[in-house]
C-alpha cells in the first residue's frame, strides 16, 4: 500500500500492513525460530520475523527515520550507550527513569564514563557540544521537566557527537526530535506506544544508514531479540495510539487542574501535554495511604496504558531525588469523571 504523505494518525493505521488480492487485513504473527535456506530470512535473532518488519515501518515512519526494535526499552537504551568510547562524556539529566541512570552510573565504573548531570531546563546544555553524548529525555520522569530539545539538537557540537532523545512520554504524535536535528530517538514501546500494559518492547530510531546498522548488529550480538508475539501486540497497540493519547490527554489536562484546587495537594506538575500528571501530598505517609485508596486510578508502577496508574516514586530505588510524597500518574482512558471521584475521595481519605 502506498502510505505516503500521510498524515501521523492515518500513518498508525495503515502502515505495515499486507498488500495484494487475498491478504490479511493485520500482519499475522509467525511463532518460527528458523527459517529454510533459500529466502530472506534465515533465523530470527538475526532477520526476525514478519511482525518486527512491520512494526519498525510503523515506528520508522511516525519518527521520521529507520526504527530498530529491541527486547525492551532499556535494550534499546543499552544498544546506544554500547557505542560509547572508554572515558566518554556523558551529559544526562538529573530527573530522569532510573533504569537509564543506573546505566550510566555502571559505566563510570566500568568504562570509565565521565558521567555529568545538568537540570533538564539548564541552559548549559546547548554549551555541551564537546560531550561524547547528550542524553536528552523530556519531558522527565516523574518531575515533568521540559527540555529544550530544538535548542539542544541545533546547537553546535564536534563531529561523532551523539544527541540522544528519550521520547516515551511525548511520543512522534507530540515531539520529533530527528526532524530537530537528534541522532536517535529511543522508546520504551512497553509504554504508549504498546498501550495496554501487556508487553515489553524498545525501538530506537535513527536517520542515518550507519546508525541504523550500528544499532541492528547491537541487538544481533547482544541477543536483544524482541518476541514475535511482542512485535504482534505493539503493532496492534499502537494503531490506537492517536485516539488514546488524545482521551488520555485530554483527562489529563482536566485531572491537573482540579488537582491544583485540592487542600491536600501541593505542587502539580504537569507541562500542558501527554498523559502524566505528578503532584505532591504532604508526605510519604500521606501518599501511600491515597494509593492504597483509590480503586478505578491503580497502585502500579509503568505508565501508557489504557488504565490509569499512579505510584509513589521516592519509594523506589534510584529516585530518591524525588519528594517524597510525589505521586506519579499515567492518566488512561477511563472516564475523566469517574477517575476524579476515585482520586478526590482517595485524597479526601488520606
Amino acid at each position: 500500500m502506498d502510505t505516503e504523505g500521510l498524515r501521523p494518525a492515518t500513518w498508525a493505521i495503515t502502515a505495515g500492513r499486507p498488500d495484494g488480492h487475498g491478504a490479511p487485513l493485520n500482519t499475522p504473527m509467525t511463532p518460527a525460530s528458523t527459517y529454510l535456506h533459500g529466502g530472506q530470512r534465515l533465523y530470527a535473532r538475526n532477520e526476525g520475523a514478519e511482525a518486527w518488519t512491520a512494526f519498525e515501518e510503523l515506528m520508522g515512519g511516525l519518527e521520521g527515520g529507520q526504527a530498530v526494535c529491541f527486547a525492551s526499552g532499556m535494550a534499546a537504551v543499552a544498544a546506544v550507550a554500547g557505542q560509547l568510547r572508554d572515558g566518554a562524556h556523558v551529559v544526562l539529566g538529573d530527573d530522569c527513569y532510573q533504569g537509564t541512570t543506573q546505566l550510566f552510573e555502571a559505566g563510570t565504573h566500568v568504562h570509565g564514563w565521565r558521567l555529568e548531570r545538568l537540570p533538564v531546563d539548564d541552559p548549559a546544555w546547548l554549551e555541551r557540544g564537546d560531550a561524547d553524548l547528550l542524553w536528552v529525555e523530556s519531558p522527565s520522569n516523574p518531575l515533568l521537566e521540559v527540555a529544550d530539545v530544538a535548542g539542544i539538537c541545533g546547537a553546535p557540537r564536534r563531529e561523532g557527537a551523539l544527541v540522544v532523545v528519550d521520547n516515551t512520554f511525548a511520543t512522534p504524535l507530540l515531539q520529533r526530535p530527528l526532524a530537530l536535528g537528534a541522532d536517535i530517538v529511543v522508546h520504551s514501546a512497553t509504554k504508549l506506544i504498546g498501550g495496554h500494559s501487556d508487553l515489553l518492547l524498545g525501538v530506537a530510531v535513527a536517520g542515518e544508514d550507519e546508525q541504523v546498522e550500528r544499532l541492528r548488529t547491537a541487538r544481533v550480538l547482544a541477543g536483544a531479540t524482541p518476541g514475535t508475539l511482542e512485535c504482534f501486540l505493539a503493532l496492534r497497540g499502537a494503531r490506537t495510539l492517536p485516539l488514546r493519547l488524545r482521551e488520555g490527554q485530554d483527562s489529563a489536562a482536566e485531572l491537573a487542574r482540579r488537582l491544583a484546587d485540592h487542600p491536600a495537594v501541593g505542587r502539580v506538575r504537569y507541562p500542558g501535554f501527554g498523559v502524566v500528571v505528578s503532584f505532591e501530598l504532604a508526605d510519604a505517609a500521606t501518599a501511600d495511604r491515597a494509593c492504597e485508596a483509590t480503586r478505578v486510578v491503580r497502585h502500579a508502577t509503568s505508565l501508557g496504558g489504557v488504565e490509569t496508574t499512579v505510584e509513589r516514586r521516592n519509594a523506589m530505588a534510584g529516585q530518591e531525588h524525588v519528594p517524597a510524597g510525589l505521586l506519579r500518574m499515567s492518566v488512561g482512558c477511563e472516564h475523566v469523571e469517574d477517575l476524579w471521584d476515585d482520586l478526590e475521595t482517595s485524597l479526601d481519605g488520606s
